[in-house]
Formats: C-alpha cells, sequence, structure tokens
C-alpha cells in the first residue's frame, strides 16, 4: 500500500455517544494521528439510554459531555450533533412506542440527508462512515444511521462510504464457544447481526491505538456503569494486553468493489482491473 500524504477528512457519523468508542475509535484516533481532519457527527445525545442517571434531558447533557470528552482522546478537530431524539429501544429489540415527537427513526430521513449532507460538503469530506444496512445489532437509530448516510453522501458527493461493522463470522464462533456458561445467552439473535466476512472489504488495524480507544470508551462512563451488566463495563476489564488483541481490528465495508477485495486503510484506493 502507498502512504496516504494527502490530508484529507473523514466524517463519523453515529447514532449515539459511546457508538463511536465501539466500532471506530481506533480509526478515528489513526486518521487524527496521520494529520487528517476528523469531524463526529451523532444523530442524537442518547437521554433514553441505559445509566445510573434517569432517561431524559440531564443525561442527554451529560452524554454530549463524554462525547466531547472521547472526541478530545482521539483527536477530533469537531464534534456535531444533530439534535434528534433518541428513539430508544422496546424490551424485546425494535422500535419503541414511546419514544419521543423528534425521534430520530422519525425523522424525514431526507431532510437528515441534507442535514448532514451540508456538513460533508462544508468540510469537503472525502470519506463518511455510517452503519451497516442491519444497523448492527438492530438498534432502530443505527439503521436510520445506514438510511442517512448513504442518502447523504450522495448529495454531498462522498467519494468513499465505508459502513461500520463487526466480523460476524469470528463473533458467532466466541459466541458459541462461551454459551454453556451463559445459558441466557441467544446465539440466534446475532445470527443477521452485523456482517459477514465475505462482506468486508477493509480490516483497518488499529493496535497501536487502542491506548485511545480505550480512553475513548472510558470518557463514557454513564454507560459503563449501572445495575446490569454494561457492554462498556465489561470492556473496560478486559486486561490491557488482552485489550490490544481483541480490539486492535476495526472492520467495514464499502459496497461497489470487486468480492474479495481487502484494503488495510480507510483512504486506500482499490486495485484497478
Amino acid at each position: 500500500m502507498k502512504a496516504i500524504k494527502t490530508v484529507k477528512t473523514a466524517v463519523f457519523f453515529h447514532a449515539h455517544p459511546d457508538d463511536e468508542s465501539l466500532l471506530t475509535a481506533g480509526t478515528m484516533a489513526m486518521l487524527a494521528a496521520e494529520g487528517h481532519r476528523v469531524v463526529l457527527v451523532v444523530a442524537t445525545s442518547g437521554e433514553r439510554g441505559q445509566a445510573d442517571l434517569e432517561p431524559g434531558e440531564a443525561l442527554g447533557a451529560a452524554r454530549i459531555t463524554e462525547l466531547y470528552r472521547s472526541a478530545a482522546a482521539l483527536g477530533c478537530a469537531r464534534v456535531v450533533n444533530l439534535g434528534y431524539g433518541d428513539s430508544g429501544l422496546a424490551p424485546g429489540g425494535g422500535v419503541a412506542e414511546d419514544r419521543p415527537e423528534n425521534a430520530f427513526i422519525d425523522a424525514d430521513a431526507e431532510e437528515a440527508a441534507r442535514r448532514l449532507a451540508a456538513i460533508l460538503t462544508e468540510e469537503a469530506a472525502g470519506l463518511l462512515t455510517t452503519y451497516d444496512p442491519a444497523g448492527g445489532y438492530g438498534h432502530p437509530d443505527h439503521v436510520q444511521v445506514h438510511r442517512v448516510g448513504g442518502r447523504a453522501a450522495e448529495i454531498a458527493g462522498t467519494p468513499i462510504v465505508l459502513e461500520a461493522t463487526v466480523n460476524r463470522d469470528p463473533l458467532l464462533r466466541g459466541l458459541r464457544l462461551i454459551r454453556g456458561f451463559y445459558p441466557q445467552l441467544d446465539v440466534r439473535a446475532f445470527e443477521r447481526a452485523y456482517s459477514p466476512g465475505e462482506e468486508i472489504t477493509h480490516r483497518v488495524n488499529v493496535r497501536r491505538f487502542t491506548r485511545r480507544k480505550r480512553a475513548s470508551m472510558a470518557a463514557h462512563a454513564s454507560q459503563a456503569t449501572g445495575a446490569d451488566t454494561r457492554t462498556l463495563g465489561v470492556m473496560l476489564k478486559v486486561p490491557r494486553p488482552l485489550y490490544r488483541l481483541v480490539f486492535g481490528t476495526e472492520w467495514y465495508v464499502r459496497r461497489g468493489l470487486p468480492p474479495g477485495t481487502r484494503l488495510r486503510h480507510p483512504f486506500e484506493v482499490p486495485p484497478q482491473g
């Protein structure tokens, strides 16, 4: 791969504060370290997330404060909150019935796309990240990020759109191995989550930046604590050497590339012919 010398702007579009730390933080830190301009955009303030604070305005404000701390740890140049309401998640998954009037899932996708496209145009963005069509694990706001992000890139003419995801294949293997220790674990729920390995075009090695990725996760303290076992809390307890191994790769899908394409940098140009 040729060295990436031209300074470019990458916009990372996420649904809620802390989503960036889980899926793209290493890539963001890597690009910032290389001198690229990194912009973080969230659709909502995550005011309906689970936390010690009650859902609502106070939680949303706390999570935005955490978002700025995470962005600083990753070297982001700009943070934007589009200001939609957190749609929440129904107890069994899917769209919550008691969502706010301005819920992101109910927003006009074309209007939301134009708002995001205005940022892409203003920043002359060379790259936008969204989510895969499943929205990762299926959260309605994540699915909406996929729809809105893809359309925004079309409007703005952003040349590279990467869908942030997880390689489903090793994830399923790992879950099946530990199923005996966690009888309540429903592996079937993950069989259509994220993306199969054959679709993944980018495997980005971010091991040199896992310290910043861990700092990004730690910034979202409200999402690492609570009455139940929180995903971030569990991840932050992983010993540092193992953390570097487990969280040292981030995966993306770029649609329209030939089957079997394997790239290692977000701005890498795929081979021609």
